[in-house]
């Protein structure tokens, strides 16, 4: 019998049917693209330098995309200065996000 998966730790429901989405993101890489987990959060490597809120920018685009979302559906509640960011994800449903995030990663569960 295979193991269930755990859950993603990085993707909470809230009661008003948003989602919390905790990131762990890394500026200045080669290349965009989300790296596994990074504790509790979700590791985003990103190519934009963090430079006149370029960053910030770069992960509301990739993370819209990724999901199927419009943009002003991305939201960062916490971290504009920091690596340790919060995003509010509205117009999703939890079981979608957590396939695409899945579809998407290069190794959630490690």
């Amino acid at each position: 019998m295979k193991p269930l998966r755990p859950a993603l730790p990085c993707l909470q429901a809230r009661p008003d049917g948003s989602l919390l989405l905790s990131l762990h993101v890394q500026p200045g890489a080669a290349r965009t693209e989300l790296a596994g987990l990074h504790g509790d959060a979700l590791k985003l490597r990103l190519a934009a330098p963090p430079i006149d809120g370029r960053a910030n920018k770069a992960v509301i685009d990739f993370i819209a995309e990724l999901l199927h979302l419009p943009k002003s559906a991305v939201i960062i509640k916490s971290g504009l200065a920091n690596r340790a960011k919060k995003l509010l994800l509205t117009g999703i449903a939890e079981h979608e996000a957590r396939s695409l995030l899945e579809q998407n990663r290069g190794s959630l569960t490690s």
